[in-house]
This record gives C-alpha cells, sequence and structure tokens, in this order.
C-alpha cells in the first residue's frame, strides 16, 4: 500500500504526526486504533495466519518499514 494510502486511513483514526511517522510506525500506530496487535514487521509475521489482513503484502516483505 502506498504511504498516501496509509496516511489517509491515519486521518481517519485520527493519528496525531502521521505526516512524520515512518511507514511501520504508522501501520502500527492503525493497528493500534483499530483494536488489533501492532504486529506489522514482526519476526514472526512470514509464520502469521492472518491472511485477510490489508497490511500482509508490506508486511512479508523482506524490510517491512
Amino acid at each position: 500500500m502506498k504511504v498516501a494510502e496509509i496516511r489517509e486511513r491515519a486521518r481517519k483514526f485520527d493519528i496525531k504526526g502521521a505526516s512524520k511517522m515512518r511507514k511501520g510506525v504508522l501501520i502500527r500506530a492503525i493497528q493500534s486504533a483499530e483494536g488489533n496487535p501492532q504486529c506489522f514487521g514482526a519476526e514472526w509475521r512470514f509464520k502469521c495466519p492472518e491472511f485477510q489482513c490489508i497490511w500482509r503484502e508490506d508486511c512479508l516483505t523482506d524490510k517491512p518499514g
């Protein structure tokens, strides 16, 4: 997902300072605001059972952010 799309999603949750956050930090802030675990980029991400996660494609890269 493009950073602009992620920042737009962050605006919906009124996350302060979103324009200055790195991608991974911002995604984890959104995950928290949604009431989900802040797991983006976790070491165990390649074993993640959440196949419908909107962050999955970005998370499963070598350097997720």
